[in-house]
């Protein structure tokens, strides 16, 4: 069994942070469940390009308001609490935080390793194996 607050993260290794966002990531891949769990912050008036191609992504709004789009779409969807967007292609997508800040629980398949950050192309690396 794996008890975990996020007091335990905050200040560690596990709470990582780029323009824009910080993550704070509860689960990882060396806690052996398959998948990682992060509790993310998008910072007010963030715009954020990103693109998993090595990874799925299911995020669950549980503070703030925001919008999501596919990058090569035109309609934004609304981001609210209780909301749930899934990227279930590896979709490049737009994310931003409206009103203050947009705070979501993330799950990744295949898990986050602990250290990732947004690389030029907004993905994380590959997974090694």
């Amino acid at each position: 069994m794996i008890v975990r607050s996020l007091e335990d993260v905050v200040g560690t290794e596990r709470d990582v942070a780029g323009p824009g966002w910080k993550s704070r990531r509860l689960l990882l891949a060396s806690d052996g469940l398959g998948f990682s769990m992060t509790d993310t912050i998008i910072e007010k008036d963030a715009v954020l390009e990103l693109e998993y191609i090595h990874h799925l992504e299911a995020c669950y709004c549980i503070q703030g308001r925001g919008q999501i789009r596919r990058f090569d779409e035109e309609k934004w969807y609304s981001l609210e609490r209780f909301t749930l967007y899934a990227l279930d292609q590896n979709d490049r997508h737009l994310v931003q935080a409206l009103d203050a800040d947009l705070r979501l629980i993330c799950v990744f398949n295949p898990p986050l390793t602990g250290r990732e950050v947004h690389r030029k192309d907004g993905s994380y690396a590959p997974v090694e194996t």
